[in-house]
């Protein structure tokens, strides 16, 4: 049986790390996530990730590079996360999640991430305060207008597998 990869972003803006809570399917509403989505046949993981955020979140973002590990889903699907730099747009929910919220590395805790996230969540924190997190503050100028340094909700994102 072939493996599926569904990519997630660890977004960053600003030091901050973009998390969506998931609207659905309901055994996962709720939980919050990494941004992302499916990758299609012959397509990257960076190319797909790229898309999978312009269509659910309406951003632009730059890859970065992939967090080591990968997390097994539902039969069939494996997760692999990016980090990403948002470089614009601003994040709203489109699909599949109710809000979205750009935490600062010290209030990651404060949401309930889906298991397979955490070990990616807790690399990403850990880029995001030993600076290595590749945004040098480069992020787009209208994105995270609200206060860089809260649990700023932010709006929506995509399902994981459905």
């Amino acid at each position: 049986m072939s493996v599926r990869v569904v990519v997630g972003g660890a977004v960053f803006d600003r030091g901050r790390l973009l998390a969506a809570r998931r609207s659905a399917p309901p055994e996962l509403a709720g939980r919050w996530e990494l941004p992302g989505g499916k990758t299609e046949p012959g397509e990257t993981p960076r190319a797909a990730l790229v898309r999978e955020l312009r269509e659910e979140l309406g951003v632009e973002v730059e890859p970065l590079e992939p967090l080591p590990g990968e997390w097994p889903l539902k039969p069939g699907y494996v997760l692999r996360v990016w980090t990403a730099a948002l470089r614009s747009g601003e994040p709203r929910p489109l699909q599949d999640h109710d809000e979205l919220r750009w935490l600062p590395p010290d209030r990651v805790d404060e949401v309930d991430w889906l298991d397979e996230d955490r070990p990616a969540v807790a690399e990403a924190v850990r880029r995001l305060r030993a600076g290595d997190a590749g945004t040098s503050g480069a992020g787009s100028a209208d994105a995270g207008a609200s206060g860089a340094g809260s649990a700023e909700p932010a709006e929506g994102t995509r399902p994981r597998t459905s």
